[in-house]
């Protein structure tokens, strides 16, 4: 298994390509690659429909998956808010890859019937793939697929991040072999010598205590250890210093525990949504989740120190664990208001990357909602770096 990644930002099609293949092509010591994911930013949607056969042709023919972006990273760079292209390129001997594009989740099967998921994907159950996924937020409910996915393939891992090179339907490309979609969602399903680990870092530290929901309807938090939320809140934050009140009047999320059977819970614990709204009547809150009676949550914050901080914190636990391999490629799903609107410096999150696991070729783009899992299950996230890690499985 051999990867390599390239991007550059030339504005003419032609040149980009050229200058990232050619590099591609050299880091491969010239052999073609079965895999090639690729991402390009939105100043070249005049000529989406040029890519993919401009990239077969110099590249020996491999698969082809991509998506249009908003930011664009390639060769452990991230380029935003300019013209720009990359590939991440794969050589996978005992690697069977699927591709598959789902129009609409209105085809999606029952959860259980795994005879329907099997065909709707090309893949049988027994083979415990592992999935790349890129959606279109405008036209695919992929909360719906992701929910499917967990329940038929629980042991596989899911990776990915939605198209983000769009205001209105339509306008995304999604690059499937020598395909062009403007709707619904591609994937590629790995199969056989290929293992995938996943990163998430949310990049939240909890404040205040854990509490349990008491009271809830769908999504509104009603009442936390028997007490209206927004009467808890405004306890909470009369206990804040000066920064972290700051923080809290414009970067508050709520950390659901997805884990319930634990006693104890850590930063890394909690899937983290967005607070839309109060009710200054009701004293509710308003969660951009749905929400069980007696789950555990607790209040977060977020700012750039600490995204960075929980990165670098992920990033070295998962080298320190007794059962690392040094991944041979990655892949790295970044939310638009990350990068450079929140680290005021480019290439932060990439280049931590670097520091903590070395030259491993990466690249990926700047996503409309990242897809990774929490504890077990899939989600998609915003302001979150989620990073897939590629080795041998054997």
């Amino acid at each position: 298994m051999k990867f390599a990644s390239a991007g550059s930002t030339e504005t003419k099609l032609s040149v980009a390509v050229d200058e990232t293949l050619s590099e591609i092509s050299a880091r491969l010591d010239g052999k073609s690659p079965d895999l090639a994911v690729v991402f390009v930013s939105e100043h070249f949607q005049s000529v989406y429909e040029e890519i993919p056969s401009l990239v077969a042709r110099r590249l020996g023919n491999p698969l082809i998956i991509g998506c249009s972006a908003g930011g664009v990273i390639g060769g452990g760079q991230e380029f935003e808010h300019q013209p720009a292209f990359s590939v991440t390129a794969a050589i996978l001997p005992d690697v069977t890859l699927t591709l598959f594009h789902i129009e609409s989740e209105e085809k999606l099967p029952s959860l259980t019937d795994r005879g329907g998921w099997e065909d709707l994907l090309g893949i049988p159950f027994e083979k415990k793939p592992h999935f790349l996924l890129l959606p279109d937020p405008f036209t695919f409910d992929a909360e719906a697929f992701l929910k499917g996915l967990d329940h038929i393939f629980p042991q596989s891992k899911k990776i990915g991040g939605m198209a983000s090179a769009a205001h209105a339907p339509g306008q995304n490309a999604l690059f499937l072999g020598n395909e062009i979609h403007r709707s619904g969602l591609v994937g590629v399903a790995f199969q056989g010598n290929i293992e995938v680990d996943t990163i998430v870092a949310q990049g939240c530290r909890p404040i205040g205590s854990p509490m349990f929901i008491t009271r809830c309807d769908r999504n509104v938090v009603q009442t936390l250890d028997g007490r209206p939320a927004m009467e808890v809140l405004e306890e909470l934050y009369g206990t804040l210093g000066e920064r972290d009140q700051e923080l809290f009047r414009r970067a508050l999320f709520l950390g659901l525990v997805m884990r319930r059977s634990k006693q104890e819970y850590r930063q890394g614990d909690f899937l983290i949504r967005n607070l839309m709204g109060a009710d200054q009547n009701s004293g509710s809150l308003i969660v951009g989740s749905m929400l069980e009676p007696q789950m555990v949550v607790q209040f977060h914050l977020r700012d750039a120190e600490t995204s960075s901080e929980d990165l670098s914190r992920l990033l070295s636990q998962y080298k320190q664990n007794p059962s690392f391999a040094k991944p041979l490629g990655s892949l790295l799903f970044s939310c638009l208001g990350r990068g450079i609107h929140l680290y005021h410096q480019a290439n932060h999150d990439s280049d931590t990357f670097r520091q903590q696991l070395g030259d491993v070729p990466l690249g990926g783009f700047f996503c409309n909602g990242e897809i990774g899992p929490v504890q077990d299950q899939t989600f998609i996230h915003g302001y979150t770096s989620a990073f897939g890690l590629f080795r041998n499985r054997y």
